[in-house]
């Protein structure tokens, strides 16, 4: 079964503050980097031999320290950007309930056609995803492929699922449509 592992970035400095990113591009904490290097011990043993990675800073610099132990190159993959959280980037969880409560309690409730701040829908970030997926499955046809992305990208391809920063899962590709994964689920954190 051909697995695809599912990374997400570590911590950013909007990450450290609460605050929602989106497409927003914030580096990484220091805290942040030693994730980062963590991560890329334990991806050693995983053995990716493609590491792909959103254009986002955070991801960015995530994926390029995981490579650097690994000895591949990070290739940048556009389509794995966070969801564009519109107006409710750089703003609080609580901020955003109080701002748009109604939008707030749908997008909570995983509405797949709420445009989150006025930005991009789940529906729309989950076509652009899979989109990127099946590129670079095809791309790599054969390959351990690892991607670095976001919250809200990881919960389109596995809805629910509750993973911290600078950590990773497996999820199979034959059935990805499906969003089935290895992990546990639950709801909670912002993108």
């Amino acid at each position: 079964m051909e697995s695809l592992l599912c990374i997400r970035h570590a911590q950013s400095t909007m990450n450290a503050e609460g605050l929602w990113q989106g497409q927003a591009d914030p580096a990484l904490t220091e805290e942040g980097r030693a994730q980062a290097r963590a991560l890329a011990e334990r991806l050693a043993e995983a053995k990716p031999s493609v590491l792909a990675s959103s254009n986002l800073r955070r991801a960015r610099e995530t994926a390029e320290i995981a490579a650097q132990r690994l000895g591949i190159a990070a290739h940048l993959e556009p389509g794995l950007r966070e969801l564009d959280v519109g107006q409710w980037s750089g703003l609080a969880r609580d901020e955003i309930a109080r701002r748009w409560p109604e939008d707030f309690e749908r997008f909570r409730a995983g509405d797949m056609d709420l445009r989150a701040g006025g930005g991009e829908t789940r529906r729309e970030l989950r076509e652009r995803v899979l989109e990127a997926i099946r590129s670079l499955s095809k791309r790599y046809r054969g390959e351990r492929i690892a991607v670095v992305t976001h919250l809200g990208v990881l919960r389109v391809l596995s809805p629910g699922i509750r993973i911290l920063n600078g950590e990773f899962f497996r999820l199979d590709l034959a059935t990805l449509t499906g969003a089935s994964a290895d992990a546990p689920r639950d709801g909670g954190t912002a993108p």
